[in-house]
């Protein structure tokens, strides 16, 4: 039963982002403004070319304890860090989750796909340790832990559990990493003895992808390290319906961020942006989660509902899913099916 004061409204800390950021985060305020939802967005301009998360940023997260952010644009190679990983590591966001699934009406070449992706996000090959031994030979080092690595199988099988969910396998490379994700094997196997409810069982990352791209309804709550989690998620959402309409979050003990769940395209060609066609359906359901993470579940199945209306009548998409939709016509169509 509500308690008194839980309708009101909060904070939340909005990072616009690069590419199509601005766009698909402009399209969730206007579906929130529309809902009435008990929220309000502190809206703050970051890039993915800064060399760091400005402080006030950090501070309003911290304080507001829930963000959403559109995608940030991480340099490839240079000196610049990604910001995405400083977000991570400051707010210890140590577990992110992909939900991959089959949206009614978007035609796939798979049925019956329903996966969370759990992906420990603070360690392993984003350990960001690299140094050029000598001229030509650099040396990158993969970090894993057992505290991190129980931190996230407990995360996965909690999830599973309270979410009804049958089985957790976890994902790993350890016949020839068989110390660091030896470690991480270890550290499921014995979390998964407490949930004797739940069926545990293991796949090598490679024959992983192979069995996501032939048989992907076979996979249930995935958990891994954080490399293969990046790849498997993106996978899996190509699977399921691309990368456009696939939600996600970051959530530590404290903290949580919310962005589109695969990160392959999060900001989108130039091209898009100047026609202004940036599919807004991945942030608008990450944006769903949200409100379920702040305890406002009505508002979230009204979200979520409005969504799939306008997926399932197949006159409104974006170019992405085979149509030649508008980011506002998108917005316009599922503001109009809000009950």
């Amino acid at each position: 039963m509500p308690r008194p004061g839980d309708g009101a409204p909060r904070a939340v800390t909005l990072i616009s982002g690069d590419g199509i950021g601005p766009l698909v985060t402009d399209a969730v305020e206007q579906v929130m403004a529309a809902m009435h939802a008990p929220i309000y967005f502190e809206r703050y301009e970051v890039h993915g070319d800064m060399n760091r998360v400005p402080d006030e940023v950090m501070e309003s997260i911290k304080k507001n304890k829930v963000c959403l952010k559109g995608g940030l644009r991480t340099p490839v190679g240079g000196g610049v860090s990604s910001l995405n990983v400083q977000l991570r590591r400051e707010l210890d966001l140590y577990a992110s989750l992909v939900n991959c699934f089959n949206l009614p009406g978007l035609p796939t070449r798979h049925e019956d796909v329903d996966i969370v992706v759990i992906r420990e996000n603070t360690e392993g090959e984003y350990s960001g340790l690299e140094h050029e031994v000598v001229p030509g030979v650099v040396e990158s080092l993969k970090v894993i832990t057992k505290f991190c690595s129980e931190r996230i199988a407990k995360y996965a099988f909690e999830y599973a559990y309270l979410n009804n969910r049958k089985k957790v396998t976890a994902v790993h490379k350890a016949n020839i990493m068989k110390l660091a994700d030896g470690l991480f094997l270890e550290s499921c196997r014995e979390v998964a003895l407490k949930y004797p409810s739940i069926k545990y069982n293991e796949i090598i990352v490679d024959n992983c992808c192979m069995q996501l791209v032939s048989k992907p309804e076979q996979f249930d709550v995935m958990v891994t390290p954080n490399l293969y989690g990046n790849l498997v998620a993106n996978t899996a959402a190509g699977i399921a319906g691309g990368t456009g309409v696939m939600p996600g979050g970051n959530v530590g003990a404290d903290h949580a961020v919310f962005e589109q769940g695969a990160s392959a395209g999060n900001v989108g060609k130039e091209s898009i942006v100047g026609q202004k066609k940036a599919n807004p359906v991945a942030l608008l359901l990450s944006s769903a989660m949200m409100l379920r993470h702040l305890q406002f579940p009505s508002f979230a199945d009204r979200l979520e509902t409005a969504v799939e209306r306008v997926i399932s009548e197949g006159k409104i998409r974006t170019k992405d899913l085979g149509g030649d939709s508008t980011t506002q016509e998108v917005v316009d169509a599922v503001i109009a099916n809000l009950d």
